[in-house]
């Protein structure tokens, strides 16, 4: 018979308990609490006198709390080990209230990786929970759920039912909308590129760029301007003005922190922000490495912090002078110094076996957990590189009051360069940069003009937010934090307040009219300044400096002020719709106006509420969408009973019915509305190449495909989420909702039949 343990230790994840096994004894119990146990409940605001919160155990989790207390009854001591951010301190907080155990045998212990030496030293060394950490979260919860139970039902009575707005959500809506509005209204300015191809007394030719008119900086901005400016410079002396030399240092990057890898995950390999937060989890969690078993291969990977441990720099020095040479490291170990407000308890991103380099884990990976872990690979052992170096020259060129410059930049050492290189956004590239190699050029040379270049150009607008871009936008003005990207993202697009479209972002017509009237009734508290300083006041909490009710009272007396005024002053759209400029009803005369229905926004008559009432209706991207037909055309009248026919709508796309229903029930095809596959961040599980697209059938109804489509040829009818099945470790679970269990999450894996309830959405 097996001995009882006397150590129960609790984690997150079920996930993470076979790795934690792996590394503990018989004396050791391993439980997971797989998330939060507790919450706000769903059906009422969930806040008594003072904004006290009132708790009360996830209907899914009642199994598990009494798995864990029956666990607890049969240890001496119970160690709490969640996530060491907020969200894992209030999880450990809420373990310790439900089990009712004297604090003295409750400990808090936190491992930033986990591998062995980690857990057996937090072990060693374990603490009490940061209650400063737990009002800081609660804060933040107290906060979303004021706003999301009060706002929400407004927009459900002004706009559509089961809309949302949050804290932070509608903010990153704002942006969204705010970068859209700036292109809309974006008006190019045409200018001219002038380049002289030149040849000095030794090869290569190379390309000087007009720089000067007559002392100033050179403006070309018509066809005019550029064929007078090249008359100049097609005849004549080219003399060397200047040459300038120059040694360039280019430094490596810091190892990563979770928006910056959300960033370059996204522009190398097209991962959604879900997607590589998905992918980091399980590396931090744990896989199987052949005989090694269950390794956690990365540090926590929702930090903000470069710090790295002492032990981790050896480590990687060493590494570097085995595998790339002595020569390329630094003297001495390169320390980073993280943003103002980082979290420093958290170590950096990085690998914590530095014998598993990509090539030896790769058998045991998936293909874009592979790529993940490689990158963060070659990241962190980059950043502790030496610089590369370049030779840099700069030659200005004259010919007359014309003044040419050449720049070139060659490469002498390569450095970090040599193991990892930044991929730049396509639409923030330099198209200038000046790469090229130079001849040995001196002041007073004279060269020859070979051929005379002009290219016109006109300015850009600002690019469409990409999610790497607006992780950034949003880090970069203190808006959320590393835990919170994903969700943000996954909100607006789930709410269909924003759509993806070729990699960017774009907002919707609904997205577009809730950004306005929100910002019209709270202009005050959803916008960018007031959301960072929350996240501030949030941050201040944690630190101890700020009672958590304070920062609460002042944020809902701002807010009850505002909500009231809305009330009474927003229109309310799903009665009047949205009055569409200079349009006209075909059929009855009446102004157009943009609607919102189950199944998106169409055009409606607003003439549809009165006596005798017009239906006419089409598609908001017109009859020439290719979804409708052209509605001033002759449409020939009911089949059945000679009635006139009309454009409607459902969520199998537009087609014609007969005006006389119910009592003729006679319907037209016209044929399926057709809308792109939209991508839900969940990567292909069978094929490990592609992810997971969201596509319509033939009849209209929703199922979900793998991109590679024909080559896999993985499909489910259920959406998919990224979270590993913790039954039988199937890499992904499917969400489901129907009238008697409402929404669940079960696992696809046919005789596995582990299901849950969902987890209530993140109010972002």
């Amino acid at each position: 018979m097996r001995p009882v343990a006397k150590n129960l230790i609790i984690v997150e994840s079920p996930a993470k308990t076979r790795t934690l096994k792996k590394f503990l004894g018989r004396d050791w119990a391993v439980e997971a609490s797989v998330g939060h146990i507790r919450d706000l409940p769903k059906k009422d605001m969930g806040l008594g006198e003072d904004y006290e919160p009132k708790y009360a155990v996830l209907a899914s989790k009642k199994d598990v709390v009494r798995k864990l207390k029956e666990a607890a009854k049969k240890a001496d001591r119970v160690f709490l080990a969640p996530d060491p951010d907020r969200e894992g301190e209030a999880i450990a907080w809420h373990i310790a209230q439900v089990l009712g155990r004297d604090r003295a045998d409750v400990h808090r212990v936190t491992f930033n990786e986990i591998t062995k030496k980690a857990v057996l030293a937090a072990l060693e060394h374990p603490t009490e929970i940061d209650l400063h950490l737990v009002d800081a979260q609660q804060a933040r919860r107290v906060l979303d759920r004021l706003m999301g139970f009060k706002l929400s039902p407004l927009l459900w009575d002004k706009v559509r039912r089961g809309l949302s707005a949050g804290r932070v959500q509608s903010v990153a809506l704002k942006m969204v909308c705010d970068r859209q509005a700036e292109i809309d209204a974006f008006v190019p300015v045409e200018y001219w590129v002038i380049g002289a191809r030149l040849a000095a007394a030794q090869p290569p030719e190379f390309t000087a760029r007009l720089h000067q008119l007559d002392g100033r900086k050179a403006e070309v901005g018509s066809a005019d301007q550029a064929a007078a400016v090249a008359r100049e410079l097609s005849a004549g002396e080219y003399r060397v003005a200047a040459v300038e030399r120059k040694e360039s240092r280019q430094n490596p990057s810091p190892p990563f922190i979770t928006s910056r890898l959300q960033q370059e995950a996204a522009r190398r390999y097209g991962f959604s922000v879900k997607r590589t937060m998905a992918l980091a989890q399980g590396l931090y969690e744990g896989r199987t490495i052949g005989e090694r078993g269950q390794l956690g291969l990365i540090t926590y990977m929702r930090t903000d912090s470069t710090r790295v441990s002492e032990e981790a720099l050896v480590a990687v020095r060493a590494t570097i002078a085995e595998t790339y040479g002595a020569d390329k490291l630094p003297e001495e170990p390169r320390r980073f110094r993280s943003k103002k407000g980082a979290q420093d308890a958290h170590e950096a991103i990085r690998p914590t076996y530095f014998d598993l380099p990509p090539e030896r884990a790769a058998p045991f990976l998936e293909s874009d957990e592979l790529k993940l872990y490689r990158l963060i690979w070659d990241r962190f052992v980059a950043s502790q590189m030496l610089p590369a170096v370049f030779d840099v020259t700069q030659a200005d060129i004259e010919r007359g009051r014309c003044r040419l410059r050449a720049s070139g930049r060659v490469l002498r050492s390569s450095g970090f360069l040599a193991v990892y290189q930044e991929v730049v956004d396509k639409l923030e590239a330099d198209e200038e940069d000046g790469t090229g190699q130079l001849p040995a050029l001196a002041e007073g040379d004279v060269l020859r003009l070979v051929a005379l270049d002009q290219e016109q150009k006109f300015t850009q607008p600002p690019a469409q937010y990409s999610e790497a871009t607006l992780v950034k936008a949003l880090e970069e003005n203190g808006i959320g934090r590393p835990s919170t990207y994903a969700a943000i993202l996954s909100t607006i697009t789930e709410r269909e307040y924003v759509a993806r479209r070729e990699g960017r972002l774009a907002p919707t017509p609904l997205g577009v009219l809730v950004n306005r009237l929100l910002q019209q009734g709270f202009t005050d508290i959803l916008n960018e300044g007031y959301t960072a300083l929350l996240e501030e006041e949030l941050d201040k909490i944690e630190d101890g400096e700020m009672p958590w009710k304070q920062a609460v009272v002042e944020f809902d007396e701002k807010f009850t002020r505002d909500l009231a005024t809305a009330a009474r002053e927003m229109p309310n759209v799903k009665v009047d719709g949205v009055p569409l400029a200079g349009e006209v009803c075909p059929k009855c005369g009446s102004p157009l106006v943009m609607r919102f229905g189950r199944y998106g926004a169409f055009v409606g008559c607003s003439a549809y509420r009165r006596e005798p009432p017009c239906d006419y209706t089409r598609d908001l991207e017109g009859p020439s969408g290719g979804a409708a037909a052209e509605p001033e055309t002759e449409v020939a009248p009911c089949e059945k009973c000679g009635r006139p026919m009309a454009l409607k709508r459902s969520r199998f796309g537009v087609f014609y019915g007969c005006t006389g229903y119910p009592e003729c029930k006679n319907i037209r095809k016209i044929g399926p509305r057709a809308e792109p596959p939209r991508d839900t961040g969940v990567g292909c599980p069978e094929c490990g190449k592609g992810s997971i697209h969201e596509k319509k059938s033939r009849r209209g109804k929703t199922f979900y495909s793998c991109s590679r489509f024909p080559d896999c040829k993985f499909a489910l009818w259920n959406k998919p989420i990224a979270e590993p099945c913790p039954r039988c470790g199937n890499p992904l679970l499917t969400e489901k909702t129907t009238k008697k269990k409402g929404t669940v999450w079960l696992c696809p894996k046919e005789g596995c039949g582990y299901e849950i309830e969902a987890p209530e959405a993140v109010e972002a």
